[in-house]
């Protein structure tokens, strides 16, 4: 009976573990219906039907407030780099406001970070908004996402909700193979030269067997030309392939590349030219698998020109991290619309189902795909079916300081590496916890071709509010390979900083931070009707009734006729009734009879 939020199924379990043994009618429950425990309401409705004991709920509020807006859901990734450009989908929910426009607000620590005018819906209906903002400090963030509190409001708790982003200042790699000199990998490694956070390793084919390595880490990084190892190959976070052909790579190779998108979690870009995708003979290989285009087939040679493709935004493109090529408040549609044409040797009119089309374009043969990605296995891959976007940094048309050419290759490869998990991920079931109460921490560890790796010795270093420190060891669930867990408890309100190492044979793995908020609960103002449904579902599933309050005078009558609580429990000692001493003399007359009659006796 403590804590802030209603368990329903914990008040029912212990009402039926405290009354155990006592003759009961059926139980009454007088509630609003909510129920924000962690165990499945089901769970304590078995017993209780298996007793015969039906439960009685009374349904205490109103089912709809006559006017309230509400922050239902905000989905936020977890981590991001620092300095990108964040969408983030928040889901409202009104009743007695159709119509008005109100302003949703994202903070960063009480500073405005972004603004955007929502008109509401018919009342009930959800609206899905999609706001976008930049991350610019590191380190844990906690952003808010709040709606002004409206006049004739009651409950103004549910008009925000926080949520948890850790801005890393991390170095993302990422490999670039051209299959010949094009100007296209160098405008794009200048647009990405003040990136601190991407890197970007260059290897160009010059000839056969020769190739041009450029921003290498050392001597011997590439020096054999593209990867032939899982373990080369998958440490980079991401892989650009230029126009490049299939008979480049060996069998392995294209295995290994559609591995590292779908195992690893590597993202994964194609671009465009003469030797890319249908036209590169990818058609076939373990790579088409992997790309979210169909691959048509090429009509015959290699195209005598390229097909001139003026790109705009999908509807599903306009509102990506990726287009967002101008600050926000300007026209991003006219922003598009004057960019120079680019021009394309593959023709590429469909993609996959599950794929989601951002750029296309009109041509001659019909609408063509310029930009598609889709999730793949664990990563996710990206088609940009075009040569020359350099052109929208050099056409004659577009003014010297003009940056959407940067700001469209930024964006795409940050989004490209974005979520691309290192050897070792730490996860948790949420970044909020109760005071007092243990969160689930879990980590994966695999080794450097990224298969799953059990025996290491993991622990949890937990930082508390206060800056006081305790180790935890993490052990092998033995349900999964690779899967380390502990329980971490939260002894006080704040902010925990959770830090997992991995080594083996005195030799680390890795280490990988998350955090957790130890803060009260705001459950109970969401959803803050009376939950009718639930109540009628809990009395029906046990042979019960549901009642308002204008009809609970019938209660204690039907309370009467439930057929429960006729078992009558008698305790009597055994040693001294008369019937055990009457048993016993009839037995040792029966033996002694028996023995009689046998000549025994």
């Amino acid at each position: 009976f403590s804590g802030r939020r209603t368990d329903l199924a914990g008040a029912l379990d212990h009402v039926r573990e405290e009354l155990a043994g006592v003759p009961l009618s059926g139980l009454v429950v007088l509630s609003d219906g909510a129920d924000n425990g962690e165990r499945p309401l089901q769970d304590a409705l078995l017993p209780l039907k298996a007793a015969g004991v039906p439960v009685f709920t009374v349904g205490i509020g109103e089912e709809s407030l006559p006017a309230d807006v509400q922050v239902t859901r905000v989905e936020t990734p977890r981590e991001v780099l620092r300095g990108t450009s964040v969408v983030v989908d928040v889901v409202l929910t009104h009743t007695g406001y159709t119509g008005r426009t109100v302003p949703l607000v994202v903070e960063d620590d009480g500073r405005v970070v972004a603004t955007q005018d929502v008109e509401l819906g018919r009342s009930g209906e959800p609206s899905t908004v999609r706001v976008h903002f930049q991350t610019s400090d590191r380190g844990p963030r906690v952003f808010r996402f709040r709606v002004p509190v409206q006049e004739g409001e009651r409950v103004a708790e549910n008009n925000a909700q926080d949520a948890l982003v850790v801005v890393a200042d991390a170095t993302r790699d990422v490999l670039f193979f051209e299959g010949v000199p094009r100007p296209e990998l160098t405008f794009v490694a200048r647009a990405l030269a003040g990136d601190g956070n991407v890197r970007t390793v260059r290897l160009t084919r010059t000839a056969e067997s020769k190739y041009l390595r450029q921003s290498v880490r050392d001597s011997v990084e590439l020096l054999g030309g593209f990867p032939n190892t899982r373990e080369v190959l998958f440490d980079y976070d991401a892989l650009v392939l230029g126009s490049v052909e299939a008979s480049q790579f060996t069998s392995d190779q294209l295995q290994m590349v559609a591995d590292f998108v779908s195992e690893r979690g590597g993202g994964l870009l194609v671009v465009g030219g003469k030797r890319a995708l249908a036209e590169g003979g990818f058609r076939g290989t373990p790579l088409e698998d992997a790309l979210p285009v169909v691959l048509e087939e090429p009509a015959g040679g290699e195209p005598a020109f390229a097909t001139g493709l003026q790109v705009r935004p999908t509807r599903a493109g306009a509102s990506h991290p990726i287009t967002q090529i101008v600050p926000e408040g300007t026209d991003l549609e006219e922003a598009w619309a004057s960019l120079p044409a680019l021009s394309s040797y593959n023709p590429v009119h469909d993609v996959k189902p599950g794929a989601t089309t951002l750029l296309t374009a009109d041509a001659a043969d019909g609408e063509r795909v310029v930009l598609a990605f889709q999730r793949y296995g664990r990563g996710k891959s990206l088609t940009f079916a075009v040569e020359d976007s350099w052109q929208w940094q050099m056409g004659f048309e577009v003014p010297l300081e003009d940056q959407r050419f940067e700001t469209f290759w930024r964006q795409l490869l940050r989004w490209l590496v974005d979520g691309v998990p290192e050897r070792l991920e730490t996860r948790l079931p949420s970044d909020r916890v109760e005071p007092g109460r243990s969160v689930l921490v879990q980590a994966e560890l695999a080794d450097s071709g990224f298969v799953e790796m059990n025996g290491a010795d993991v622990s949890a270093t937990v930082v508390g509010p206060g800056g006081e420190e305790h180790q935890v060891t993490m052990d092998w669930t033995v349900e999964r390979d690779g899967l380390y867990a502990a329980d971490v408890e939260t002894s006080e309100p704040g902010l925990y900083r959770i830090v997992v190492d991995a080594a083996r044979e005195g030799s680390s793995l890795g280490n990988d931070t998350v955090y957790v908020r130890a803060e009260e609960s705001q459950a109970e103002f969401f959803d803050s009707g009376m939950k009718s449904a639930l109540l009628r579902r809990v009395a029906d599933e046990t042979g019960g009734r549901f009642y308002t309050p204008a009809t609970l005078a019938s209660l204690p009558e039907d309370l009467q006729y439930t057929g429960g609580g006729v078992t009558q429990i008698e305790e009597q000692d055994l040693w001294d009734m008369p019937i055990v001493f009457l048993a016993l003399l009839l037995l040792i007359a029966a033996e002694w009879g028996l023995r009689r009659a046998r000549e025994l006796a």
